[in-house]
This record gives C-alpha cells, structure tokens and sequence, in this order.
C-alpha cells in the first residue's frame, strides 16, 4: 500500500473539466489528485509561414507553471525573459502528442495553440497537460465544425499520457511528488486509443533497471491510459 492509500495500479482521483474557459474555442481543466492544469485552445485561421499555401494545419503548445503552484513561489519565466531547458522539452511533447492524432492535411490552413498552465503541481504536470489537451483541442475542433471551418473533426484517435516509476523496489502507477521524487526510475508514457506508442520518457535515477522491470512500467501505463481514455470518451461522448 502506498502512502496515499492507493493500490500499486491504482490512478489519483482523475477529473476532466470541460469548457471552463468563457473565452478559448476549447478548453478543461485536468485535475489528477492535487495537480491541477488549465488547458486551454486558441484558433487562428492561418499557419506558421513554411505551413502557408500547403493545406496543411498545425497545431502547437505552450506550457507553464504558474508562481505559486509549487510549495515556494517561482518566478515567471518570462520575467526571466528565457524558457527553462524543461519547459521547452514540454511543451513539444505536448505538440507532437496531438499532432500524432490529428489529420493536418484535413484540419486544412488552421493553426491550434495549446496553452497548458499549471495552477497546482503534486507530480506528473505533463501527463495531466497532455491528457486535458486532447479535450480542449477536441473541443475547439468541434467549434470549427459548427463554423464550417473544417467538414469533419479530423482527429483519427485519441491520446492520453500517465507516469509509472519504481517506488522502494515496485511498479507503481501515476507517481504524485512525493514518490516521484525518491524513485529508483521512472518514466512518462504517451499513448492512443489503440495503445500505440507516441513517445516513452524513461530515466533511472539510482540504478539501472531490468527489460522486465519496463515492461512491467509500460503495462501499468497501457492500464491507466485505457481509464483515461474511456473518461475522454465519456466526456467528449465519443465512441
């Protein structure tokens, strides 16, 4: 039993909360135990300049943690005036993971920004932010249909992400802080639907770890990511 009470295989109490933003085309706030991030998505009708007259869409991410969503405040980064070297790698993991699901060609000249704000971090901020980004971007995709900007919602699967680690010697799924941070190793994993793989973050911290010992990390993540994808359905009330 861990700390928190919690099974081995057993995810943080996980709330997806749709539309939460008067003003963005499609948003949620993606709650997985005391994290919490506002996710947010803003349509424009043009593309990045080497996207233009190809009839293609893009879409893109921003991530960021807010001063006080940690138990210290950190400064904005952009008072800072530069992006941390973590920050960026987020955010493009963001990206590419919707991009993986999205028909671009089908989304046409459109750009989606992605904006993921931490409000509260207790670990696994990138997985809750890819997780609730799938349901903004669905949603704003849903608002561009009923303004005939595309023909139909061009996403040909779903993603979700969760983190598994090796805790005091054991598989454990959806790591919050505190066991994050003692970890022997852990890692992030970005999954569809259909469980293909779109990207696999794994690090030993201490020691290295087994073949057996990922495969034992990656069945955990195809069980959790399954519960999230079934409460993407169930949100966006999709088949």
């Amino acid at each position: 039993m861990r700390a928190s009470g919690r099974k081995l295989d057993e995810l943080r109490n996980v709330v997806l909360e749709p539309d939460v933003s008067k003003h963005a085309e499609g948003s949620c706030l993606a709650m997985f135990g005391d994290t919490q991030v506002l996710c947010t998505a803003s349509v424009e009708n043009r593309v990045p300049s080497w996207l233009r007259d190809t009839g293609q869409g893009w879409i893109t991410a921003e991530y960021g943690m807010l001063p006080r969503s940690t138990n210290s405040r950190i400064d904005r980064e952009a008072a800072r005036g530069k992006q941390s070297g973590r920050t960026l790698e987020i955010q493009r993991l963001i990206g590419r993971s919707l991009r993986a699901v999205t028909d671009l060609k089908e989304l046409g000249e459109i750009q989606i920004k992605l904006d993921c704000d931490v409000i509260q971090a207790d670990g696994g901020t990138r997985t809750a932010a890819i997780t609730g980004a799938f349901i903004a971007l669905y949603r704003a995709l849903i608002h561009c249909q009923s303004l005939g900007l595309v023909d139909t919602v061009p996403i040909i699967d779903q993603v979700a992400a969760i983190s598994c680690g090796l805790y005091k010697g054991r598989a454990i799924l959806d790591l919050d802080y505190e066991e994050d941070s003692n970890a022997e190793a852990d890692a992030n994993f970005v999954l569809t639907g259909t469980e293909q793989i779109v990207e696999i973050q794994s690090t030993a911290e201490t020691t290295p770890f087994t073949k057996n010992q990922f495969f034992n990390l990656l069945q955990l993540a195809q069980i959790g990511i399954a519960q999230l994808i079934d409460l993407q359905k169930h949100i966006l009330k999709i088949s």
